[in-house]
């Protein structure tokens, strides 16, 4: 069993008043507990790039623990994640604008540990499995995908030991997983989803929109009003609810659709057309060579 590395809780917390940089484990520790002073943890894994969206779940995670608490940023573009042909090198670092919006948002430590930190004895051969949850929509379009995911979560969730971990609910399919995982695993922690945030036209914040050109971002608007018209149709039931967001996406220019999906968000498999309740309305696209994912939460009637 890993060592609970956090005191018993007490009345009394510690303040913690400046984000600080850390590169390996042993930094992180020390600077995330400096003292015996008892406080809640919460933590925000990235993979740097940081924009509004992540500055967003930072502010939940400090809103969660209060004043007192300590918040962690993490910030490591996860090799597992990524398969072949996949945009690895190419996605963008930017560690000290990362490091002055965590600061900015309330973050007290960021940990942005090298590939050799985080796997030492190179990629692990033990790794977790995301199982039937992981199977379709973005584990069939990037397969194991989840895997290296959920290995990585659970790292980070064993080296930051947080009462919370704040995800983002843009990465819909990510977070049922890792919320199973919590639950199946039995990680003490409690997981905080966060809504998408968007730009005033409606296109959600992603690290990967500044790989689009002015067109091709204008293009990108119709993923997001492609959901809102499905969203719009949820009182007509799940057949209306597809048929809106199709209605939109079709013969859309420059847009190679991936998958456009009505989901179970318990099970996240493809919801039938009798489904009744809350569903996530998601897709993926390619615009120019820039793949993003989107999606709304429905109430299908």
């Amino acid at each position: 069993m890993a060592r609970d590395r956090r005191p018993a809780k007490a009345p009394k917390a510690a303040k913690v008043r400046k984000a600080v940089l850390t590169r390996t484990v042993e930094e992180f520790e020390a600077a995330f507990w400096p003292d015996e002073q008892p406080v809640d943890n919460a933590v925000v894994m990235t993979m740097g790039a940081l924009h509004q969206g992540h500055a967003a779940l930072v502010r939940e995670a400090r809103r969660q623990v209060g004043k007192d608490g300590r918040v962690a940023v993490t910030v490591f573009v996860n090799p597992l994640q990524f398969g072949a042909g996949e945009d690895l090198d190419r996605y963008p670092r930017t560690l000290d604008a990362d490091l002055a919006l965590a600061e900015e948002m309330g973050a007290d430590v960021v940990f942005a540990p090298t590939v050799d930190e985080m796997y030492p004895n190179g990629e692990p051969l033990v790794r977790l499995s995301a199982g039937p949850m992981g199977e379709g929509f973005e584990g069939a379009s990037r397969p194991g995908h989840f895997d290296g995911v959920l290995t990585v979560v659970a790292k980070l969730l064993h080296i930051t030991d947080p009462d919370f971990a704040v995800f983002g609910e843009k990465d819909a399919q990510q977070l049922a997983i890792i919320r199973r995982m919590v639950a199946d695993l039995d990680f003490d922690v409690e997981i905080v989803g966060v809504p998408t945030v968007r730009e005033e036209d409606g296109l959600a914040l992603s690290s990967r929109n500044r790989f689009l050109s002015e067109d091709e971002r204008t293009r990108a608007l119709v993923l997001s009003r492609a959901l809102f018209a499905g969203r719009d149709a949820g009182a007509q039931g799940a057949k209306a609810v597809r048929e809106a967001a199709a209605a939109v996406l079709d013969g859309a220019d420059g847009i190679s659709l991936d998958y456009l999906a009505l989901i179970d968000p318990l099970s996240f498999t493809e919801a039938p057309d009798d489904f009744r309740g809350e569903a996530v309305l998601a897709l993926a696209a390619r615009v120019g060579s820039t793949r993003l994912i989107d999606n709304v939460s429905i109430i299908v009637r």
